[in-house]
């Protein structure tokens, strides 16, 4: 069992709070390497972190909100007339993603969802609480409290012998508990420091269940430009864009 790295390409919100990317986290566990959700800014995120698009296996959603899945349509034409991608090429995620993912390349570049493309493309719907295998990992996805014109998860990847979970978006549910416990990393969202807010988590409520996720590791994501003001004050880690942790 080797090393895990995990990369926040892009750690901010559907709003560039902090001046930050939408949400993109690249793991590199040696037999595999994939994206924890794919928003609008992720291509130029990847870039910037010298990360070429070609090395990503899978790419695995967590909803459909275009700041967690719109940078697909700009992927996949990059990787069609840019990376001149030839390896396969997974994205799995909520029941509907390839529809959504078409019409979106449509609206953006109408005919590129039709183009025949030079590399094995494979879409997926994961299934709620059903352990799916992708490559050498093992992804169980939890339903979670968003809106989003799909089911959203948080999910529980199994690779290399370590587990990290990953909130998506989401006020809190219990189902967040055993999507976390025993993680080695969980990564949660945190929008606002105390505010209440609908379909999203604020740091005050996270720590009150902080001891019941059983994890060995949190960090905190998605961030609003409210949490960020008061970053200093926060007694947990939190994300920034080129943020690297290693598991070992």
């Amino acid at each position: 069992m080797g090393e895990i790295h995990v990369t926040f390409l892009g750690s901010g919100d559907a709003f560039g709070s902090g001046g930050r990317f939408q949400t993109c986290i690249y793991v590199d566990a040696g037999a595999t390497r994939f994206l924890l959700d794919c928003g609008a800014s992720s291509l130029i995120a990847m870039k910037r972190q010298g990360l070429h698009p070609t090395l990503v296996n899978a790419i695995l959603l967590t909803h459909l909100h275009g700041d967690h899945f719109g940078g697909l349509p700009f992927f996949i034409l990059d990787a069609q007339l840019i990376s001149r991608r030839t390896n396969p090429l997974t994205v799995a995620g909520p029941p509907g993603l390839e529809s959504r993912i078409r019409d979106s390349m449509e609206i953006f570049f109408p005919g590129s969802s039709r183009m025949q493309l030079r590399f094995p493309l494979q879409f997926l719907e994961l299934e709620e609480k059903r352990l799916t295998t992708i490559g050498p990992s093992r992804v169980t996805p939890f339903r979670v409290i968003h809106e989003s014109g799909a089911p959203s998860y948080a999910l529980r990847i199994e690779c290399e012998g370590k587990v990290i979970a990953y909130s998506g978006d989401t006020e809190w549910t219990d189902e967040l508990l055993p999507a976390a416990h025993g993680a080695d990393l969980f990564i949660c969202e945190a929008y606002f420091f105390d505010k209440k807010m609908k379909y999203h988590l604020d740091y005050e409520t996270l720590n009150t269940h902080r001891t019941a996720l059983g994890c060995r590791r949190l960090i905190l994501t998605h961030m609003s430009e409210d949490l960020l003001s008061r970053v200093q004050t926060l007694d947990v880690e939190y994300a920034q864009d080129g943020t690297r942790i290693v598991l070992k």
